[in-house]
């Protein structure tokens, strides 16, 4: 009997756990080297993991719905009636995923194992990623009595470590409530507000994964008489929370609105259906409204930043990586389009429609959401005037589009009913001042009016 463990892999850039959604296998299954076994949600993407050797389903080591720190076997395969030269040579060199996810796997009985590098396509070698460090005890030895540890740290993340820097919280006196006692950006928030005192650590335990047959509720109803439910926090939804919060509290926030008439660009949209140039593409307001955001970067620049703290400088962006705000059934996500400044309208139109697809599938990739210069979150959609958007961390500007209504509206000396909407810009207080921000908003609205400008500004 030759067993080989299939650990889960780090999907993304310092991610330490993610869901598992659905299994494709079970005990007594065959696989293959590289068949998708599992598909898994991480913090920013829901991706699928293919195993990468040849064998009989041994074991399933966690449920659907359960949440798996990385490095933890989820599944061992045996490989004993399968195996072959080609798949003992593979055990002692580096792997490459055939798809966007990879794996960490070990063989009980091959010690050339430790050799092995699992490579995430886009982004690198993983280094030991099926182990964390080592936590130290309470009285201030390691695991297993190896003598005194210099000193109790506590598990973050090293954005995590600058957060608390930034806002003069002591991490030895914040209480975890991420996975493996791990303290999160909320938590760190949290000590902000909150008078800590000397409050001590408090280690929360992960209880051993326990194999079950049947897959473990997502939601669950506790209350009496089922008057309330209760939903984990977890996936998607636990990332953009806690994005959220870190952005509140670390960019100083600033909204203003611009109300116009609409009704030249509404037109344009209707005869771009029928254009030729533009035939099989969807041609929708949010297009031409992108294009116009595009525009005014191009005319104001300066939008276009981000604020680095460490090294205390402004990054200007000779770039636009436009994030598009997406609602999909795991909650908000917010995947962009590369270098949309150089793309044509049919090429601007093309991306979208891609983009917005891959989220409603549940397919966005970590790399499709990472990067984004700036953000358009269309309210609109949902017949919501505007908003105060809250900034993407790492961005300097996001655009609200609200509804486009007929309304009256003066034109030309004369009320006459208009297509008539409210756009609202959030900015970085520290980067964009009131002047660039108005300039930037009314540029875009200028624009909308007389999308001719499109041409001329270009």
């Amino acid at each position: 009997m030759a067993i080989r463990e299939f650990r889960m892999p780090d999907v993304g850039e310092g991610l330490t756990e993610a869901d598992i959604l659905t299994w494709y296998v079970k005990p007594g299954d065959p696989v293959v080297d590289g068949q998708v076994v599992c598909e898994i949600e991480t913090a920013k993407a829901a991706v699928e993991l293919p195993v990468p050797f040849d064998g009989v389903v041994r074991e399933i080591g966690f449920p659907e719905g359960a949440t798996v720190d990385v490095g933890a076997v989820i599944i061992s395969v045996d490989t004993a009636d399968r195996a072959g030269p080609t798949d003992r040579a593979v055990a002692a060199a580096p792997v490459v995923a055939a798809a966007t996810d990879t794996t960490a796997d070990t063989s009980v009985d091959e010690p050339a194992r430790a050799e092995r590098r699992p490579v995430l396509v886009g982004y690198g070698v993983v280094e030991s990623s099926a182990k964390r460090r080592p936590r130290k005890t309470a009285n201030g030895t390691a695991p297993g009595g190896r003598g005194p540890a210099a000193a109790p740290r506590p598990l973050a993340k090293p954005p995590v470590r600058k957060l608390a820097k930034d806002l003069g919280v002591d991490l030895t006196v914040v209480r975890p409530s991420g996975g493996g006692g791990t303290i999160t950006r909320a938590d760190v928030h949290a000590a902000a507000v909150v008078d800590i005192g000397t409050r001590e650590i408090v280690e929360r335990p992960t209880p051993a994964p326990t194999p079950a047959p049947n897959p473990a509720p997502v939601v669950s109803a506790v209350a009496s008489e089922a008057r309330e439910t209760r939903v984990p926090i977890k996936g998607v939804r636990k990332a953009t929370a806690a994005a959220m919060v870190g952005s509140a509290f670390t960019a100083p926030h600033v909204t203003e609105f611009v109300t116009f008439d609409i009704t030249r660009t509404m037109k344009l949209v209707e005869e771009l259906k029928s254009d030729k140039d533009m035939a099989g593409l969807r041609v929708n307001p949010l297009l031409l409204i992108a294009k116009a955001v595009l525009v005014a970067v191009k005319r104001n620049p300066e939008i276009n930043a981000a604020w680095d703290e460490a090294a205390q400088e402004i990054v200007l962006k000779h770039y636009v990586n436009l994030g598009i705000a997406a609602a999909t059934p795991r909650g908000l996500i917010v995947p962009n389009i590369k270098d949309a400044h150089a793309q044509t309208l049919p090429e601007l139109s093309k991306s979208l429609s891609e983009l917005v697809a891959t989220a409603r599938e549940g397919k966005t990739t970590p790399a499709a959401m990472q990067g984004g210069t700036f953000t358009i979150t269309n309210v609109g959609v949902f017949g919501v005037d505007t908003g105060t958007p809250i900034l993407n961390p790492g961005e300097s500007a996001i655009l609200a589009v609200g509804a486009i209504k007929l309304q009256p509206w003066v034109h030309k000396g004369k009320v006459k009913p208009r297509q008539v909407t409210t756009l609202a810009l959030s900015f970085d207080h520290r980067l964009v001042d009131g002047e660039l921000g108005s300039k930037f908003l009314a540029d875009i609205a200028a624009v909308l009016e007389q999308p001719k400008r499109l041409i001329t500004w270009a």
